[in-house]
């Protein structure tokens, strides 16, 4: 064969490989297909019925990936298994940005469930005393929002210097009441609260099983930092997949879905729908 026509051929194919690779590795405006990731709850819930549609009628094909613990979500962003995620907070996500060496940044606001203090055993608050049982997350970022919940009713102060990413309970000292903190899973606290007087519950659980965030004791008033967004690696902000999820998130679309499900009742609206 031709020496000339050897190469022709050769480079010709590298610039199909090139081509494939970039119609299929997302970057840039040519990605249609797009993986999403979630913790157990029901932020997966809205998207599946809320987001999904708006997305698929827009052309992309979406897998959702829903992991059993939400501390294996951003390794998988890490990894590149998924190219966004919808389970936590600002505070978190920067936590977990120093922790796994990666940069996220959000991009939208989801409508997000404030954690609430809730009791099987009780009807009031009156009914705290000494030696009562509150159990609270086991991860510092859902435990210091737990925790100050406890602040504000007064049954606990907290030192200044505590922190957000690293809190931990040496921070945390007992006030009105010798009250006994016990540490869970955030996803055990709910289906053990009849082993303890109170638990504080993060409200995507509540939702999640049905329950109204309004049954609550006492519910936090959730820091801007603590609520639940979309998450993305930096520099995947201009591509057109990551701004039709944006707008999908922010449309009037999803929100009429969100007004419509009585179970997201007193859930925290993103400011973009005001």
């Amino acid at each position: 064969m031709n020496r000339k026509l050897i190469i022709f051929l050769i480079v010709s194919f590298s610039f199909l490989l090139s081509a494939c690779g970039s119609a299929s590795n997302g970057d840039g405006e040519e990605k249609t297909s797009i993986s999403v990731g979630f913790g157990v709850g029901t932020y997966e819930e809205q998207f599946r019925f809320g987001i999904l549609p708006i997305l698929e009628e827009k052309g992309y094909e979406v897998e959702m990936n829903v992991f059993s613990q939400n501390m294996q979500v951003n390794p998988g962003m890490k990894e590149g298994s998924i190219d966004a995620s919808v389970f936590q907070s600002t505070a978190y996500m920067e936590g977990m940005n120093e922790e796994l060496n990666i940069e996220m940044t959000p991009i939208a606001y989801v409508p997000s469930a404030p954690q609430g203090l809730y009791s099987e055993r009780h009807d009031s608050l009156d009914a705290v005393q000494d030696g009562s049982t509150v159990a609270v997350p086991n991860d510092p970022v859902n435990q210091e929002r737990a925790v100050r919940i406890l602040e504000d009713l007064g049954w606990v102060t907290v030192a200044e210097d505590a922190g957000t990413v690293d809190f931990n309970l040496n921070s945390v000292e007992v006030a009105d009441y010798d009250i006994e903190i016990v540490v869970m899973d955030p996803a055990q606290i709910l289906v053990s609260l009849q082993d303890v007087d109170f638990g504080v519950v993060n409200g995507n659980y509540i939702a999640n099983a049905d329950r109204k965030i309004t049954e609550a004791l006492q519910i936090e008033n959730t820091p801007v930092e603590h609520r639940i967004i979309v998450s993305i690696l930096e520099g995947n902000e201009d591509t057109q997949w990551a701004q039709d999820l944006k707008a999908a998130y922010e449309s009037a679309e999803f929100q009429e879905y969100i007004e419509s499900q009585e179970k997201y009742d007193g859930f925290i609206m993103p400011e973009a729908w005001q």
